[in-house]
Formats: C-alpha cells, sequence, structure tokens
C-alpha cells in the first residue's frame, strides 16, 4: 500500500509492503518508517541481508549524489563515516518511477534521546568524536551541511558516534542544498551558506548550545548578540566560552583545531597530547588508598576473632558432651 502525495512528494508506505527492483530484482519489506527530509524519506526493511535501511528520492540527481558521496566516503581511512552502501535500483509503480537505495542500518539510539539519558557531560564527548570525523570528511574536500542531532546516532558499546543522513553532504565551494535553521549561520547572520569548513563547525557548535538547554529556541531581532549572550549566561556553556564563541563567529579553519582546544577546556589541561582522558577511570588519592587499606585490616582482624571465637564454643562443646 503506498500513499504518494504529489502536494509535498511525501512517500508513504504502509508495513509489510513488498518492494521489488526493477534492475537488480531484490525485494525489501517495509517495516517501519526512519525519517524524511528534503531530498526523501528513509524506511526499515528486511532484505536478503537482513535488515537495512531504504531511502526513496524525491530527485534522481539528488539521489545520484548521494549515492556517490556514500562511495566515496566508503573510501576515507578509518571509522566509518557513514552507512556502507547495498543496493541502488528503481521501484516501478502504477504511480511513477521511484529511485531508492539502500544502506545498512545502524543499531543505535539517536543522539538526542542519548543526551536526555547521559547529559550534557557527554555532549562534549560525542563532540570530540565528531570534529575528528569531521575533519576527515573536510580533507576529502566536503562537509556535512545539514549537521544537527537529528542526523546522529550514538552505537555500540562503545558510544560511537555515526552520521544516518548524507544528503546535506556539499562539495567544499558549492551552495548548501540541505540546511536546518538552528544550526544554520545564515539563519543567525553569521555567514553565506557556501560550503566550507567553518559552515560544519558552526553547526557543531550549536549542537553544544541545543544539549545545553536541552531545546531550540528561535531568533531575535538581534540575533547575533541574541546567541553570543546566550553562550556567555548559561551556566553549562561558560566552560566552553571561549571555543563556541570562536566557532560561531567562523574563527577555526579546521575542525582539528577546535577539537584541540574542546579537549583542553574539558580536560583542564592545556596538553594538546592528553588523548581520551575521559575513558580513564580517576586514579584514586593516596588517603584513599590509605584507608582503603587500614579497613582490610581491619576486615581481617575482625575475622580473625570471629574465628577464634567459633573455635572456643566449639572446643567447649566437645569438652562438656564428648568427653
Amino acid at each position: 500500500m503506498m500513499n504518494h502525495s504529489m502536494k509535498n512528494q511525501d512517500i508513504n508506505l504502509a508495513s509489510g509492503t513488498l518492494i521489488t527492483g526493477k534492475w537488480h530484482n531484490r525485494t525489501y519489506q517495509i517495516i517501519k518508517r526512519l525519517g524524511s527530509g528534503a531530498q526523501g524519506t528513509v524506511y526499515l526493511a528486511h532484505s536478503p541481508a537482513g535488515r537495512v535501511a531504504v531511502k526513496f528520492g524525491k530527485d534522481r540527481s539528488s539521489m545520484t549524489t548521494e549515492v556517490n558521496v556514500l562511495k566515496k566516503l566508503s573510501k576515507v581511512q578509518g571509522e566509518p563515516l557513514g552507512p556502507s552502501l547495498y543496493d541502488v535500483d528503481d521501484w516501478v509503480t502504477y504511480h511513477s518511477n521511484i529511485s531508492f537505495y539502500a544502506m545498512d542500518y545502524i543499531h543505535g539510539i539517536s543522539l538526542v534521546e542519548c543526551l536526555k539519558i547521559k547529559g550534557f557531560d557527554w555532549a562534549c564527548i560525542f563532540m570530540l568524536q565528531l570534529l575528528q570525523d569531521l575533519d576527515r570528511l573536510h580533507r576529502e574536500g566536503w562537509i556535512f551541511g545539514d549537521l544537527k542531532p537529528e542526523n546522529l546516532i550514538v552505537s555500540g558499546p562503545r558510544f560511537r558516534i555515526r552520521w544516518l543522513d548524507v544528503g546535506g553532504v556539499t562539495l567544499i565551494g558549492r551552495s548548501v542544498k540541505e540546511y536546518t535553521e538552528f544550526f544554520d549561520r545564515g539563519y543567525w547572520g553569521f555567514g553565506h551558506r557556501k560550503a566550507d569548513a567553518e559552515y560544519d563547525l558552526f553547526a557543531a557548535a550549536m549542537i553544544l548550545v541545543y544539549a545545553a538547554g536541552g531545546k531550540r529556541f528561535e531568533k531575535q531581532q538581534n540575533a547575533q548578540r541574541q546567541l553570543l549572550e546566550y553562550i556567555k549566561r548559561h551556566e553549562r556553556l561558560s566552560l566552553l566560552q571561549s571555543v563556541l564563541i570562536k566557532a560561531i563567529t567562523g574563527k577555526y579553519t579546521r575542525a582539528k583545531d577546535m577539537r584541540e582546544e574542546l579537549l583542553q577546556k574539558i580536560s583542564g589541561t592545556s596538553s594538546s597530547d592528553k588523548r581520551n582522558y575521559y575513558t580513564k577511570p580517576a586514579q584514586p588519592s593516596r588517603q584513599t588508598r590509605q584507608r582503603k587499606k587500614r579497613r582490610r585490616k581491619r576486615g581481617w582482624k575482625v575475622t580473625l576473632m570471629l574465628g577464634l571465637f567459633i573455635a572456643g564454643l566449639y572446643i567447649l562443646y566437645l569438652t562438656m558432651y564428648v568427653m
């Protein structure tokens, strides 16, 4: 069953709908809708390879671009930047010929939901991961574009942040084709919508602003001043103030630089070589170790005295009743 709305060109598929590709003849059974954006709608589906995410596009040229982006991202060394591409095909219906592609389904929890559970401190940890990935993407000549919490997911036991939707990925120098106002520097009056590293870093800073308050807010008449004052006055953002303001005002040109300064702020050290301090358990102080040692000694003494007491009772029993 399909409801193809011509007004917004959104594709609504019922659970259980079977999709068969025109060219590769692979069949997908729709499970549920995962999300929708300016360039298409994504569904979770069963496939011969297991569960996959299937994106149905609104525009064939945009779909071709996204497929090419996924292919390029798969060649970038290191941790995967985006989903792995599984299939590219067309679905022929009574109404039209709809382009789609299938990619691996990333198991996890959305960044929005994860932050509700983990809190703001974890937003900083995820940001360190994100900036590292953005640095790799920028060096390949692309920006993420539509960078926002809804396009990020936290997966696996290692709590690794992953990218969900590459629909906004744009070649550096081109016009940003997809954006969300709150995370867009043009909306706040801090620059144009031409793709450069600074565009992504502005959005990265806004993710931390969003995480601190747990919600978005609309701009006022003097949007630039409003945003900067919000950062300066918010208790959770005070420690990161200098980093955020530099990102907001376009002072960073490399994600690597922003990451290093953010790490310095949250670790309380000026050393850029300090790695992932947050993954190492804090070492107990000397006083704490001494207290634990004294408690262990007292424990042994109590155990010894209790053992002697029980032995004495047993000897008394043998003396009175056995002998």
